[in-house]
């Protein structure tokens, strides 16, 4: 086994996430080792703990720890089946594609990429999303596995690099529908709450709001507004994040005391879970719409269709979808 090594961040990963720099260059570490290791404070980026999606920028120093294995060292992968049904669905779910980039609607319930117990998903999908290319697609960004919508690919190495610096320097404007409990007070605002990963009762972790002296404070802000309301029980937002942070949009909603419908992770307790019995009990966010520039020059703008069950929630509180399409900026 290695020692600790402490190896130097190149310009040409300037950018790169950092659980991609680990699969660049340490092939026989899988993405739940690494998450492992990054909670146990055993890798680190300039000293400090660091996040699997944290961006690492050129001359940073990360700390490899004696368990991560030689570099080179290869990895016994076993090949996933795909199953036709998922290449079909995923084919279906293009809202856009030119030769750099690809862009899905992706289904609510569909993981991006595995994990210990996840076998079934995206990332192992893409080759069949190759098409005319040379190479398959790849991932720039991540969405939760029960959060549907706009999901971006570069359709090439040259774009991935690109795309993944828009993504880093915040300069993908990203907007969300989601529908919360209650009506928020104001209708339209920003919340600016530093957020931090905490255990959890069920052993895992939740982002919890922190003071902003907290060791493990991150910067988070997340724009709001009201769409459309059912009384004083239901809410159609949009939210606009500024800032990336794991959970961020439910954490924040949940922080302003209105959690959303079917978020059972961070669901403020003795809320009423559905509406007359009839509402479907799953996340209720929708990764709406994304503007951005494109590598070839000019701006990528798409937008994603609600589907899964909040196009039929919608349908059944009678929204106007219509309504959701006025810019933070324009106000109501």
């Amino acid at each position: 086994m290695a020692g600790v090594r402490q190896i130097k961040v190149k310009g040409e990963d300037d950018g790169l996430r950092l659980d991609r720099w680990f699969r660049k260059y340490f092939t026989a570490l899988t993405q739940g080792r690494l998450e492992k290791l990054l909670r146990q404070g055993l890798v680190r980026v300039d000293g400090k703990r660091a996040k699997a999606a944290e961006r690492v920028q050129k001359g940073q120093i990360i700390r490899v720890p004696p368990e991560v294995p030689e570099q080179g060292a290869k990895r016994t992968v076993r090949p996933v089946s795909v199953p036709d049904a998922l290449v079909a669905e995923l084919q279906s779910a293009i809202i856009h594609r030119d030769k750099d980039v690809m862009v899905l609607n992706k289904p609510s319930g569909l993981a991006v990429q595995g994990g210990s117990k996840t076998t079934l998903h995206i990332d192992a999908a893409l080759p069949a999303l190759q098409f005319e290319e040379a190479e398959a697609p790849r991932l720039v960004h991540r969405l939760d596995r029960d959060t549907s919508g706009v999901l971006v690919l570069a359709r090439n190495r040259k774009a991935a690099q690109f795309l993944t610096r828009q993504f880093a320097s915040r300069e993908a404007e990203k907007i969300y529908w989601a529908l919360v409990y209650g009506v928020p007070r104001p209708s339209q605002g920003s919340i600016r709450v530093p957020l931090a990963k905490r255990g959890a009762a069920d052993g895992g972790e939740r982002v919890r709001p922190v003071d902003p002296g907290d060791s493990d404070a991150m910067k988070a802000q997340t724009d709001f507004m009201e769409i459309a309301r059912v009384g004083q029980r239901f809410c159609w937002l949009a939210f606009r994040p500024l800032t990336g942070r794991t959970h961020q949009i439910r954490a924040h909603a949940a922080a302003m005391g209105h959690s959303l419908v079917g978020d059972t992770k961070y669901r403020v307790e003795n809320e009423n879970e559905e509406y007359g019995g009839i509402l479907p009990k799953r996340l209720h966010l929708h990764a709406r719409s994304i503007m951005m520039p494109h590598p070839r020059g000019g701006v990528l703008r798409c937008k994603a269709p609600l589907r899964d069950h909040m196009a039929e929630t919608w349908d059944m509180l009678s929204f106007d979808l219509k309504d959701g399409d006025t810019p933070f900026d324009e106000g109501k």
